[in-house]
């Protein structure tokens, strides 16, 4: 099984930015937590601020990968995009937020994506991604 993960605009800083949004850790660190815990699953990272390499990359496995893992960050709500990307691909998207977007700023609560994802986790940490591990083998 390949489940590929994608982080959008900033979460490169995770571990650093606002730690009491986004926690202390950093998503690199993480991911090597994850990947023993699911040693017979191929999990891929990729990271980008960029809005159309992030594209690129639901174009590029979305056809061949079991499932993609996407916290698009901000994009998640502003980019129509990012939405017909995830439309135009085969491969079930489950959408990960760290935080809980429905108790931030109002303008979190709107996502442009979710009704073209399989389904959404938000509000359990960095944890939020083995769950969506956990949604997609299953």
């Amino acid at each position: 099984m390949k489940i590929q993960i994608i982080n959008g605009p900033n979460l490169n800083l995770l571990g650093v930015r606002e730690p009491g949004v986004y926690g202390s850790e950093s998503f690199l660190s993480y991911l090597e937590v994850l990947k023993k815990q699911y040693p017979d699953i191929e999990l891929s990272y990729y990271q980008s601020n960029v809005e159309g390499e992030i594209i690129n990359k639901i174009h590029e496995v979305g056809f061949s990968f079991d499932g993609i893992i996407l916290n698009a960050g901000g994009y998640t709500h502003t980019s129509v995009a990012i939405h017909d990307a995830i439309k135009a691909v085969n491969t079930p998207v489950v959408e990960v937020h760290i935080s809980n977007v429905h108790a931030r700023e109002d303008y979190r609560h709107l996502s442009l994506i979710t009704s073209v994802c399989k389904g959404v986790i938000a509000g359990f940490g960095l944890d939020s991604y083995r769950l969506a591990v956990e949604a997609i083998i299953k």
